[in-house]
């Protein structure tokens, strides 16, 4: 029995999920872009793909981040690095689970992210505007990128999200988890880390695997 649980745990480990952009498995990628180097020595994302991600609105997925107008460059670079984790970690399989998408077979739910990095996050977006508690649907995309919908109004993230629990747990539809855990406890997520020293979410990956 306990070979079968060693299997079951090292198929979550070290794997890209089955989605829109992501490689079949994870590799080195010397030419990571910005802030997704972090992952250059093993990623689930092309060189291409970092790149697009620091992009206002990248082909990725047409989103534009200025829905409301222009998001300051400080909130934004929390939702760069937030994709830069969903596209180029290969430390997420615990958590990933089905998805009905057209655009991908598979989605994150539910990982527990450092309080730290949420924390962060939120006090850094607390005055970027947006119109959409939910990102993942919802959005007009009538001219080919999301624009708020009829009847919504823009509004500072402080009032659509509350507290950092709100902003990481409900902007991706449960894709993240609020935890009181603190960076480098091993057990949450961390969506920065230090290049110089070996990523954090290998052993966090295994924790809970």
């Amino acid at each position: 029995a306990t070979t079968a649980v060693a299997v079951a745990q090292d198929s979550l480990l070290n794997i890209c999920m089955d989605a829109k952009h992501h490689k079949t498995e994870p590799g080195p990628e010397g030419q990571l872009y910005g802030q997704c180097a972090l992952w250059k020595d093993n990623a689930c994302c092309t060189a291409n793909t970092s790149m697009e991600a620091h992009q206002d609105q990248s082909y990725l997925y047409k989103f534009n981040w200025d829905h409301c107008g222009a998001m300051p460059e400080k909130c934004k670079r929390h939702f760069i690095q937030d994709t830069c984790l969903y596209e180029c970690s290969p430390n997420l399989g615990p958590w990933i689970d089905q998805a009905d998408n057209s655009w991908r077979k598979e989605r994150i739910r539910d990982v527990p992210l450092c309080q730290e990095d949420c924390e962060q996050w939120w006090e850094d977006c607390q005055d970027a505007v947006t119109c959409k508690v939910n990102w993942h649907k919802g959005w007009n995309w009538t001219t080919g990128t999301n624009q708020c919908p009829k009847g919504t109004m823009c509004q500072k993230f402080k009032y659509v999200f509350p507290t950092a629990a709100a902003l990481c747990e409900q902007i991706w539809s449960g894709s993240y988890r609020y935890t009181s855990h603190h960076r480098g406890s091993g057990h949450c997520i961390q969506m920065w880390f230090d290049p110089t020293q070996e990523n954090p979410n290998v052993a966090v990956a295994q924790y809970y695997a």
